[in-house]
């Protein structure tokens, strides 16, 4: 035992009765002490009761509390400064199923899956733990019984569950949907600390992508299912926005829960810290630029398992053989001197070819963009089909086309929209994609109380217009330079009646200008790893000496010699850079445009053009006179 000195006792000696009752009542308090050590649960209890009585003092006038489920939890564990989470124990333990969800706080002990389960007379096969910290169970309890653990960490508090982090969890609970109609009947427990905020904000985001529901429906579900639901107005306004939809001015939110607002404050009446109030820096000094870039990161990043799934989807789609991983795009090939002869043998329409970034799109369980690269990318972005009935969007539709930065007329400024171009030149895709979306725009807009904001999407969406080959050089010293809201780098040549054709389709053409022309090059690797390159210029090899290309992506120059190079010339380095290389055998020779201009007036006086061009052209004209560029 260890005795303290008090420095500031009197010199003078006491009466000794005096000093043995003293040190007998200080013996006998300090027996007690020993024979009765307060738990921490009876300390948090007591913690409580005297937190409560403070506060019945100070707000005298808050009325009657609500009462409140006891939580069902047994052989308690505690971890970490055996602290519980602030608010927890008068936490409703868990709220009713939203299909097969169980919504619930935190559980904290061993048997887990004995204390939830049988407020639902249900089994729980998959556990989503989105706390922002470890302490308060260890996943493997939850292993040792079988029940799959998903740790997507959230931060709380202010702060709204990141984009990726929704993608992943919705991608979870459908993962296990799936699965669960092939096995036994289980269910998935998904908690945060308390059970309100981030889960409900999940669930909502779940319900959002998985039935036919407003934001406002989607909020009241799950509001149902736990009162009081999610009681932060952040939370509801980030979900009315992520969605493009409209708040209704009649939608509050819920008070912030008794239990809630003691758990808030300690003894002092000071706000209490949890280990979970972790908050990324915050990056309010930042400006964010105002120039938009073509190939810009749009969307947010979806799990990696789910990329393969959809993969496969998109290869089903083009019917292309599975297990590959290329991406699926039709790209043309370079129009010369040989297969500008398909012009005069099949029906060709010509567009231009819009610099930007190509991307292919899929809608499936919303709307996602694919790069080159062939990763997906979730964007928000709505497509109805006919007829319009606000609620069916399409499913399994891919599209291909470009992402462009238009201008406004006569500035140089960027707008803060970009577009996607839709290259395929099918009219199926003006009235099944295009026209849906503008009607459904125009009645919205009509409409007092809209329900959905186009004008918040990331980008808009068209579809490329064709031309006819009469047409062409009004397309090149006109339609481009004048009227187009992006910039071009050439032209491209498709045949009306071909079909898509995914990879290198050799029936589709494109003519680049000169300054925007890559060029290929027969590579040669001679002694002393001398680089020699070759062009094809009128049908004859020539050496270009005195150039140099640069394999930035790492090629052993040694490995390519013999083969063809596609090569773009980067003018402040002075130097070609190795683009990829070509699959095919030997170099073509590029045709000019005045060598096109002159083919295709010769072309379009063929009957096969002829009658068709007849036919066509009045359509043509007042479909283009009346649209923007």
């Amino acid at each position: 035992m260890l005795i303290s000195m008090d420095l500031n006792a009197s010199s003078l000696p006491e009466d000794d009765k005096d000093e043995e009752e003293i040190f007998g009542a200080q013996v006998e308090e300090e027996i007690a002490h020993e024979e009765h050590i307060e738990t921490a649960v009876e300390t948090m209890h007591r913690e409580r009761e005297e937190r409560r009585q403070r506060l019945k003092r100070d707000f005298p006038d808050e009325g009657p509390k609500q009462p409140m489920r006891e939580p069902v939890i047994n052989n308690t564990r505690f971890y970490e400064k055996n602290k519980l989470p602030p608010g927890w124990l008068d936490c409703p333990a868990a709220g009713d199923c939203i299909g097969y969800i169980i919504p619930s706080k935190v559980p904290l002990g061993e048997t887990f899956n004995e204390c939830i389960c049988p407020l639902f007379e249900a089994k729980v096969g998959l556990v989503i733990d989105l706390t922002n910290t470890t302490r308060y169970y260890q996943p493997s309890d939850w292993k040792k019984q079988g029940i799959k653990h998903v740790k997507i960490a959230c931060t709380g508090r202010d702060s709204v569950p990141d984009p990726e982090s929704v993608n992943t969890f919705v991608y979870e609970v459908l993962k296990f949907y799936s699965r669960r109609q092939k096995e036994s009947n289980k269910y998935i427990l998904v908690h945060c600390t308390q059970g309100h905020n981030r889960m409900g904000f999940m669930i909502v985001h779940f319900l959002m992508r998985s039935e036919p529901l407003s934001v406002k429906h989607a909020i009241e579900a799950f509001q149902n299912a736990r009162p009081p639901g999610i009681y932060k107005q952040d939370y509801i306004n980030a979900l009315y926005a992520f969605y493009h939809e409209r708040k209704p001015e009649k939608v509050f939110c819920p008070n912030t829960p008794e239990w809630k607002r003691s758990s808030d404050l300690d003894l002092n009446g000071e706000a209490m810290s949890d280990d979970e109030d972790i908050v990324a820096a915050s990056h309010d000094n930042q400006v964010p630029t105002q120039v938009l870039m073509n190939d810009d990161f749009l969307g947010d990043a979806i799990p990696w398992d789910q990329q393969g799934a959809m993969r496969q989807i998109c290869y089903h789609s083009r019917k292309l053989g599975a297990g590959a991983n290329q991406f699926p795009e039709s790209h043309p090939v370079s129009l010369n001197r040989e297969n500008l002869q398909l012009l005069r043998q099949r029906y060709y329409y010509a567009t231009w070819k819009a610099d930007g970034t190509r991307y292919m799109m899929l809608t499936y369980d919303g709307c996602f963009l694919i790069d080159r690269n062939f990763n997906f990318r979730r964007v928000q972005m709505r497509f109805p089909v006919k007829p319009t009935n606000g609620r069916d969007t399409h499913n399994l539709t891919l599209l291909d086309g470009e992402m462009v930065i238009d201008t406004l007329p006569d500035t140089q400024e960027k707008q803060s929209k970009m577009r996607y171009i839709i290259c395929e030149r099918w009219e199926m895709l003006e009235k099944e994609v295009i026209e849906p979306r503008n009607l459904e725009r125009q009645y919205i807009n009509q409409n007092r109380n809209p329900y959905y904001r186009y004008d918040l999407e990331p980008f808009r969406v068209r579809r490329k217009d064709f031309w006819l080959l009469s047409t062409i050089t009004k397309l090149l010293q006109e339609v481009i330079p004048k009227q187009l809201s992006h910039e071009a780098d050439g032209l491209i040549f498709q045949g009306w009646d071909d079909p898509y054709a995914p990879r290198a389709d050799q029936g589709l053409l494109k003519l680049k200008y000169p300054k925007m022309n890559s060029v290929d090059f027969l590579s040669e690797v001679v002694d002393e790893n001398r680089q020699l390159l070759y062009l094809y210029e009128r049908g004859k090899k020539k050496m270009m000496d005195g150039y140099h290309v640069d394999f930035k992506n790492g090629e052993d120059p040694s490995e390519l010699s013999g083969k063809i190079i596609e090569c773009s010339w980067d003018s402040e380095e002075q130097v070609f850079n190795c683009m990829r290389v070509r699959v095919i055998r030997s170099i073509k020779d590029n045709i000019t445009e005045e060598v096109l201009l002159e083919e295709i007036g010769d072309i379009v006086r063929l009957p096969m053009y002829a009658d068709r061009i007849r036919n066509d052209t009045k359509a043509h004209s007042r479909k283009h006179s009346g649209r923007q560029r």
